[in-house]
């Protein structure tokens, strides 16, 4: 006696060799009847003239309709509501308020619902409104769907085309074995999640995290190490803040709010990752030595809205410097310190070019990451071919020499030593240069680095000091 439909076991495509010749119909569920569903998915699919931008922003408003939303780049949401329909007095109630909230931020979507997430999503993609709320709907539904609703690659469709299937009906109606030998298993995968045969899994959407604390002073206060304790417990929730999500950050700010005054604002900006607490008080208080307030302090918010993945490092045995022990905490240390002290602008790093003029083969650049952070990069190895001829102290602006029987002078005659290295190049970009560079010694035993240009007439100049 075959068991009735309603109680047929629910096994996985490759556990029914007996399915191999059978349509793509979808299967009864174990303990539920067919004509109802356990979820209920609605795709919002953003009009063309939509920018991806705009998918973030929809993606959490649209989250108090229900936490599980899901991002389908660069042009849909999925929303699962089967849990919130009574909130909105049913799926229509829903639907509207949906609409309403998308209009308040200016996008026209469409939306379609069905038992299953691909139903939904394909209903949305091919320009139908389809409300599919059983699973006994679902395949009668979607047979009038036209393939490029399932935004299979060209060739599939194409092949598709020649066998006459043109919609997802005729799609569904193929055997299973021979469309997985012709098409592969990745497509009939599709089919299975779109009919509820399989189960698909969704990622959920979540919120970017950010750190937003304010603390209202019962006084106003102007002394500094007074604001620093004032402030102690922000940097304290936010040390626990960031370990409890092993994150760190590389920007703060704290805003501090005034009686009269527009509120002044100070950016802490980190080298590397930090979730100290105690390190980030510290160096706030540096840079609050050089804040000139215009007026006591009533409140202060603290704030951090980019979190990076942080996991703090083990200490080396040795302290820095001592018998090679690591010196990378205290590099990054260094450098936040002196940002603090004389000023983000006046601490920077330096970056390689490939370009043969001297003046352009560097750039300024942020101030490095200490070493351990990131992989290792390997520089080109015309840079290491030069790197011992070229001097590091290169002249803003190369200064002329005095001549004399066609040699240079510079507080005397200049001793030229080596073979010459010729530079001639940037005829594309109207910097055009065409120069022979020596190493010249002085009458003190300085090293210079010197050219003499190639047209005329021929002047010697000073480009860099090499010790």
């Amino acid at each position: 006696m075959r068991p009735h439909p309603e109680q047929a076991e629910l096994l996985p495509v490759t556990a029914r060799p007996e399915a191999a010749g059978t349509a793509l119909r979808p299967l009864p569920r174990t303990g539920v009847a067919a004509s109802e569903a356990t979820q209920l998915w609605v795709a919002v699919q953003l009009p063309v003239t939509c920018d991806a931008s705009q998918l973030e922003p929809l993606a959490l408003a649209v989250q108090r309709f229900t936490p599980r939303v899901s991002l389908v780049p660069p042009d849909a949401l999925l929303l699962e509501v089967k849990g919130s329909l009574h909130l909105f007095n049913g799926l229509a109630g829903l639907r509207a308020e949906l609409a309403r909230e998308c209009q308040r931020l200016q996008v026209a979507p469409l939306i379609a619902c069905a038992p299953t997430s691909l139903a939904a999503l394909t209903a949305a993609r091919a320009g139908k409104p389809l409300v599919i709320t059983t699973m006994a709907q679902l395949t009668s539904q979607l047979a009038p769907l036209p393939l490029s609703a399932l935004r299979w690659p060209d060739e599939v469709r194409a092949r598709l085309a020649r066998l006459g299937v043109r919609n997802l009906g005729a799609l569904l109606r193929l055997p299973r074995a021979g469309f997985a030998r012709r098409f592969g298993v990745a497509q009939l995968a599709m089919l299975d999640a779109l009919t509820g045969r399989s189960a698909e899994v969704r990622v959920t959407f979540r919120a970017r995290e950010h750190f937003r604390r304010r603390r209202q002073f019962s006084y106003e206060i102007e002394d500094h190490g007074l604001l620093c304790a004032a402030l102690a417990p922000l940097f304290h929730a936010l040390g626990e803040f960031l370990t409890a999500r092993q994150c760190g950050v590389v920007e703060l700010e704290v805003r501090l709010l005034h009686r009269h005054a527009p509120p002044a604002s100070c950016v802490l900006a980190l080298a590397a990752p930090c979730a100290d607490a105690a390190r980030l008080a510290a160096l706030w208080s540096e840079h609050l030595r050089a804040l000139l307030l215009p007026e006591p302090v009533r409140a202060a918010e603290l704030r951090a809205a980019a979190l990076l993945p942080h996991l703090p490092g083990s200490h080396g045995l040795w302290q820095p410097g001592e018998h090679g022990g690591s010196e990378n905490a205290a590099t990054g240390e260094l450098i936040e310190r002196l940002r603090a002290r004389l000023g983000a602008d006046a601490v920077h790093g330096l970056s390689v070019r490939a370009g043969h003029r001297p003046e352009s083969a560097w750039a300024r650049t942020a101030p490095p990451v200490p070493a351990g952070t990131q992989p290792p990069r390997r520089e080109p190895a015309v840079v290491s071919q030069l790197a011992g001829r070229r001097p590091l102290w290169l002249l803003p602006t190369p200064q002329p020499l005095a001549e004399q029987a066609g040699l240079p002078r510079r507080c005397g005659a200049l001793r030229l030593t080596g073979e010459p290295e010729r530079i001639e190049t940037g005829w594309w970009d109207g910097a055009e240069v065409a120069r022979d560079y020596y190493t010249a010694i002085d009458v003190h035993g300085v090293r210079l680095w010197v050219f003499r240009e190639r047209r005329a007439p021929h002047g010697w100049f000073l480009h860099g000091v090499l010790g």
